[in-house]
């Protein structure tokens, strides 16, 4: 008989049961948490012996007259050394080599190797091998392999630890240049909005946005957009960033007598406001906005809540 099917040994009164059931739910909890302290810690050790690895390669290519297949005869010793951990493959040897040059400051390649004894992480910034290290090495592999620079790398780093970004999320702003794109979004926030949530505003939204998920072919209209774009809702949410949460589409409101339809309601969790999105495909015109704002008031006065911060529009 399995656990779940058992009945359970603890014959108590329902209030002390549940007394046990909430010290229960703390133990778990903890366990929880050391677990996941002990897997980050054996992540950040494999790391910093790539990285090491890395360093030594890059040293013995420079001053060893072992040939161009050492790598691959030092991928078959360590196999056959260590048969039962993986990660010593030829190519993974040279993605090691890769992440040490990407990340070791070129100036001092020539010296690292010697100050390994003493920094393992030598030529890499402190606080940056700090969040190297709390990322698997899969994602590593992807940041070093498509960035075009250490600051870019950076980013999606605290990205994916902000976000908490699988793999296949990662891969796919990376694809789709969230870096370039980040922040960069043409709003009157800092002017609009009380800090420090103009600050954030600026840091969720972006521009212009990506949205290669959708098939589309020209001509389409703004009702194309939205349609598709509710149709493909869980990756629109994706490319829209952390936090936005689709209350709906053509949203209706009625004000002063007259219906009105908002193209695409949110509510933002983490800026605690409504977000109007309003679909054009074409060149921007003042009147525009004109309409935006309305959305926006409209909002304010019939859905904010006295806690909501003011609504924001794209």
């Amino acid at each position: 008989m399995s656990d779940s099917t058992m009945t359970h040994p603890l014959a108590l009164p329902p209030d002390v049961l549940a007394d046990y059931q909430d010290w229960l739910k703390t133990i778990k909890q903890r366990i929880h948490a050391t677990r996941m302290k002990v897997a980050l810690a054996a992540n950040g050790e494999l790391i910093s012996l790539y990285y090491e690895i890395g360093a030594q390669i890059v040293d013995r290519e420079s001053h060893a007259q072992w040939g161009s297949g050492f790598i691959d005869a030092f991928s078959h010793d360590l196999r056959q050394a260590f048969p039962e951990v993986g990660g010593f493959s030829s190519k993974n040897l040279r993605y090691c080599r890769a992440f040490f040059r990407f990340y070791c400051d070129p100036a001092i390649w020539q010296q690292a190797v010697a100050k390994l004894r003493d920094a393992v992480w030598a030529g890499a910034e402190t606080e940056l091998s700090a969040l190297l290290s709390n990322i698997p090495w899969g994602h590593n592999i992807q940041i070093f392999t498509k960035c075009g620079s250490v600051t870019e790398a950076r980013f999606y780093i605290e990205q994916t630890l902000e976000q908490g970004w699988s793999r296949d999320v990662l891969a796919l702003q990376l694809k789709s240049n969230l870096y370039a794109r980040a922040g960069k979004a043409v709003t009157n926030f800092s002017r609009t909005l009380p800090s420090p949530q103009s600050d954030l505003a600026q840091q969720t939204l972006k521009d212009p946005y990506t949205f290669d998920f959708m098939a589309m072919t020209a001509p389409y209209n703004e009702r194309d957009v939205e349609r598709q774009l509710t149709q493909h809702i869980t990756q629109f949410l994706l490319e829209l960033g952390k936090g936005f949460a689709f209350i709906g589409r053509q949203y209706h409101l009625e004000v002063a007598g007259n219906d009105y339809y908002i193209d695409l309601l949110f509510y933002h969790v983490t800026l605690k406001c409504y977000v109007v999105v309003e679909l054009k495909n074409r060149k921007f015109i003042p009147e525009y906005a004109g309409k935006l704002n309305f959305y926006l008031s409209a909002v304010d006065s019939l859905l904010k809540c006295s806690d909501d911060q003011p609504t924001i529009g794209l």
